[in-house]
Formats: C-alpha cells, sequence, structure tokens
C-alpha cells in the first residue's frame, strides 16, 4: 500500500546520507520533499505540517547537527515521528464479564461479514467461544454469508432473516449467548453512510442494546482522505473505540491509515491484509513505520511463519536439508507454505534491505514462475517425486502435458532443483553430524567463515 510513499522517502534519506555534515538548508529541503511525498500519498494536509514541524523542531537540534551520523538521525526522528502519528497499540476490550458484545460498523461494501467471521477465528484460536449476530437486514446475501463462512471456521451463526428489526435480533441473540455460555458476541450490522439519520438511528439503537465493550469502524483504504469523514460521522453518532483498516494490501496511496488516527483521535485496533480468513493482524505502529520507511518487518513475517508452520515440521525440514534428503514434495511443500505467507511482493518487503531490490524483479513473472513450478511437481506421481533420477524422456512429457508447460520447462526445473541437492548436500557434509563440522551461531563450518571476525 505504502510503496510510492517508501520510494519516494527513501530517495529524501539516500540524497542525506551522500551529503556527510547537514545544514539546516538540507533539512528544509529534505522536509519539502518529505511534505510533498506524504500529501501525494493522500495524507490530510493539516497532519502532514504537524508532522513535518516536529521532525524539523527536533532536526535542526543538536541530535543532528552534531551526530557523526545526521542522515541515519534523521532516518531514526521521522521514524519516532511517523510511530507517534500512528498511535499507540491498542488491543481488544474484553475484560468485562461474559458474553462482551463488538459491534462491526462502516459503509457498504467495506468488508464487515468476512472481518466478523475474521476476528471470530482470532478469538477463537485464543480460546474464545465467539458467537456471531447476523444483524444485516438489508442484504439477504449478507446473512447466508456469513453463515457459510461461519461454518468454515466452526463459529455458530445466530440469525432471523430480514424480516425482524435489527434490534430484536441483537436482543434475541445475546439472550442465547448468555444461555449457551459465549463469552464473546460479533454482531455484523449493515453498511450505512454516515449521513443516513434513519440508518444511524438504527445503529443507535442497536448500541444502546448490545452497550458493547468495542464499537469498530471498517475503515477502506482504498477510499483515502474520505475515510476521515467517514470516521467523524460514525464517531458523532455511535462513539468508536477502534478502528479496522481493511483492504490495505491493495495498491491505495496509503495516507489514510496515516490520518484518521491524527485526525479521530480513534486507535487502529487491526489491519486487514488480505482476502483470506487468517489475514487479520493487530495493528503495529512500529512495525508499519518500519515498513513504510523501507526498514522491512521481520518480527511480523516470523509471526506469520509460526502460525502456518509448525515447530515439529521446521526441525523435521531442518534434518532433512542437514541430510541432504530433500526431494520434490519437500519442495512442494516449502512452496505451498510460501504462499500461506502473503504475497510475494508483501514478504520481500518485510525483510529489511530487500524490498528495494525486488523492484527490479517482474513479480508477475515470478509469481508465474512459482505457479508452473507447483503444477509441474503436481503432475509428478509420488514415486517421481521421491525419486527424480527415474524422470526419464517419456515421463517427462506426461509431465509437461499433465501440467499445461513445456518439456523444456520440466528440464529447466529437473537441472536446477538437481543443483539445490547439490548443494544442499555439500552443506550437510560441510555442517555434519550431531553438531561436527559447525562454525559460529550454529552455521556450517566453511560458511560461518563468510562472517569474518563477527562473534
Amino acid at each position: 500500500m505504502f510503496e510510492s510513499l517508501t520510494d519516494k522517502l527513501q530517495n529524501v534519506f539516500e540524497r542525506l546520507a551522500r551529503q556527510g555534515k547537514l545544514t539546516e538548508n538540507d533539512v528544509n529541503v529534505a522536509l519539502r520533499e518529505v511534505r510533498l511525498a506524504l500529501l501525494e500519498a493522500d495524507v490530510n494536509f493539516k497532519v502532514v505540517k504537524e508532522f513535518v514541524d516536529r521532525i524539523r523542531a527536533r532536526a535542526v537540534g543538536k541530535e543532528v547537527m552534531e551526530s557523526l551520523t545526521p542522515a541515519q538521525q534523521v532516518v531514526k526522528i521521522v521514524h519516532d515521528e511517523l510511530i507517534e502519528l500512528l498511535g499507540k497499540p491498542a488491543p481488544l476490550n474484553l475484560s468485562g464479564p461474559p458474553p462482551q458484545s463488538i459491534m462491526l460498523v462502516g459503509l457498504q461494501g467495506a468488508g464487515k461479514t468476512t472481518m466478523a467471521v475474521k476476528l471470530a477465528l482470532r478469538l477463537k484460536k485464543s480460546g474464545q467461544r465467539p458467537l456471531l449476530i447476523a444483524a444485516d437486514i438489508y442484504r439477504p446475501a449478507a446473512i447466508q454469508q456469513l453463515e457459510i463462512l461461519g461454518k468454515q471456521v466452526d463459529v455458530p451463526v445466530y440469525s432471523e432473516g430480514t424480516q425482524v428489526p435489527a434490534p430484536t435480533i441483537v436482543k434475541n441473540g445475546l439472550r442465547l449467548a448468555r444461555e449457551k455460555a459465549y463469552t464473546t458476541v460479533i454482531i455484523d450490522t449493515a453498511g450505512r453512510l454516515q449521513i443516513d439519520d434513519q440508518m444511524m438511528q438504527e445503529l443507535e439503537q442497536v448500541r444502546m442494546i448490545a452497550r458493547p465493550s468495542e464499537v469498530l469502524l471498517l475503515v477502506d483504504a482504498m477510499t483515502g482522505q474520505e475515510a476521515v469523514h467517514v470516521a467523524e460521522g460514525f464517531n458523532a453518532r455511535v462513539p468508536l473505540t477502534g478502528l479496522i483498516m481493511t483492504k490495505i494490501d491493495g495498491d491505495s496511496r496509503g495516507g489514510a491509515a496515516l490520518s484518521v488516527r491524527q485526525v479521530t483521535g480513534v486507535p487502529i485496533k487491526f489491519l486487514g491484509t488480505g482476502e483470506k480468513l487468517a489475514d487479520i493482524e493487530p495493528f503495529q505502529p512500529d512495525r508499519l513505520a518500519g515498513r513504510i520507511l523501507g526498514m522491512g518487518d521481520v518480527l511480523t513475517l516470523i509471526e506469520r511463519a509460526q502460525d502456518q508452520i509448525t515447530e515439529e515440521d521446521a526441525l523435521a525440514m531442518e534434518r532433512k536439508l542437514q541430510e541432504g534428503d530433500f526431494d520434490f514434495e519437500d519442495f512442494l511443500d516449502q512452496l505451498r507454505q510460501l504462499k500461506k505467507l502473503g504475497p510475494l511482493t508483501d514478504i520481500l518487503g518485510m525483510i529489511p534491505g530487500v524490498g528495494r531490490m525486488a523492484k527490479d524483479i517482474d513479480m508477475q513473472d515470478a509469481e508465474g514462475s512459482m505457479k508452473r513450478t507447483e503444477a509441474i511437481i503436481s503432475s509428478m506421481t509420488r514415486v517421481e517425486r521421491r525419486n527424480p533420477d527415474v524422470l526419464n524422456a517419456g515421463r517427462r512429457r506426461r509431465i509437461a502435458a499433465g501440467s499445461g508447460t513445456t518439456v523444456q520447462d520440466v528440464n529447466q526445473l529437473v537441472k536446477q532443483f538437481r543443483e539445490m541437492q547439490k548443494m544442499m548436500k555439500q552443506m550437510g557434509i560441510m555442517g555434519g553430524k550431531k553438531g561436527k563440522g559447525r562454525g559460529r551461531g550454529g552455521f556450517p563450518k566453511g560458511l560461518s567463515d563468510m562472517f569474518g571476525g563477527m562473534n
């Protein structure tokens, strides 16, 4: 989402780094470009002015002018101020007696129904017993969608169709939640404009009945500055406790995320990072600031990997790599696990120093190559995946026909895989078994020597 803004800010910092010692004029020129980059990213102009003024006040002080690395100090100041702009992490408030209720509100098409299930799945994983209430009576498909998605994650849905008023449905749903000892209730309300008085009155009635511990507004990152007006309108009628930014995996300029919290004073609680039901992350300002400045976000990448890869699988794969026993089945498994972590662009952007280099990679071509590789391996038999040596000319023709690729594609993949296998075996020999030949930090001996004098 912040790709364009990240590129422009990195260009500014690189120019500062080339200048060595900075003058006040150098800082002013750089901040002018920062201001333009933020305005082009659709950040609220008042927010931009206050943000740049705070940076200037610190950047022309002693901590920069007398620093041995002034450019790095400026980057640190921008990073600190971005975190301040984005606000502190705000976890869900579920501290009261059960059942605690969460209301999701927002415009039509913001993704409330899917987000309700995402939240339910997240709460279920944390040990809660969630119940979903279908209170969108104006869109029959919303009730059906909630019921289908609820079944997928094994979370019950309470609904009474489209003829019963939403406040009544919520009242009855809460009664059921108390009877069945559900710990959390998530209310999926209908989409509405903040200027529609009749619809907003209904929302106020639902809030009075539910007495929710959380009223969360879904903010579509694609709407830009309009998201700020929407948040202000909803907050005036049904006081909000938090925001959920959706569609941050899209190609929006990102200004809404940087403006909405500062303008409304309402904290961002979650980010919707994709279409899958597991694609939701708690909002971490320091991590998002790191992504915006091109510093990566290793912690989020690790957390995603931990969600998808068990410790037993990781240890088993490590043993295979050490013993050089890595086959096409393992390779296919690794490819599928990589896909679960998110889009390739997103993954590379979380690795410090790699995001910028990724600009030189044709991501469409890379994604296409991964799909071809998966198709080729999936067209092999189990025997062929475990023992590539049996892949004669006839088998390769069959695999190419079955995967919609060419024999040349199959040949190239087999060649690359054998080279990788050879490298893995060499690393296993160099590393030795039971730690023999291991270098510093557990690296295979030889590889660790590449790190020179590192401890």
